[in-house]
């Protein structure tokens, strides 16, 4: 592809992974409650998540994906459900004080725990590989495609939804510097618990 063309690749894919989403209110929720650092794991998985879902859709898999119902319902309502227990867990998990957490030494912070769940709940989206399925091939002609260049694309994924992951890790951490009182991860966790809850709802009631 030429300079412009990547250009516009890597345009469409930062902007589509900023948008606000059950994956970057993790982070952003992490990153307030254990720090930016910390909150690394949580990128890590949902990065993971985005190259398997990434290298999917190259091979073609994303077709079955997206023409078969079933596969498609199958990966849907089990992420679906996986984000209304994750939001239920944070509704009624005990506040963590904020002030414990200067300079990255206290609330240490499950690295694995965290791991996981940035990774199921990006890799529990089928949107996100008919997304892919779609976009890729506005980028790839039988001339120039060679797997040095579906590789770049795929790294080029990757570094995208962590370095997106990221972006609200850091604006997390920064937020929780502004409150100093614990008691605000109350409403931050049912909040976000609120947020994951509906949206999962919402992602089994869609039509698609």
């Amino acid at each position: 592809m030429s300079f412009d063309t990547w250009l516009i690749f890597i345009v469409t894919l930062y902007t589509v992974s900023i948008i606000p989403g059950p994956s970057m209110v993790l982070a952003l929720t992490h990153g307030m409650q254990y720090g930016a650092k910390a909150t690394i794991a949580t990128a890590a998985g949902n990065t993971l998540a985005s190259c398997i879902q990434a290298i999917i859709s190259i091979a073609g898999l994303g077709v079955i994906i997206a023409t078969s119902g079933t596969v498609f319902l199958i990966v849907k309502y089990l992420g679906a459900l996986y984000l209304i227990y994750l939001g239920i867990m944070l509704w009624r998990s005990p506040d963590w004080d904020i002030k414990e957490r200067p300079q990255g030494t206290k609330n240490k912070a499950p690295l694995l725990k965290m791991f996981n769940q940035g990774f199921i709940i990006a890799i529990g989206n089928p949107k996100a590989i008919v997304f892919f399925t779609a976009l890729f091939p506005q980028f790839l002609n039988s001339q120039s495609t060679s797997l040095i260049h579906y590789t770049v694309m795929v790294l080029a994924t990757c570094s995208c939804a962590f370095f997106c992951a990221m972006v609200y890790a850091i604006s997390g951490n920064q937020i929780a510097r502004l409150f100093k009182k614990s008691n605000i991860s109350r409403f931050i966790n049912k909040l976000t618990g609120g947020f994951f809850v509906t949206g999962g709802l919402a992602i089994m009631l869609s039509n698609r």
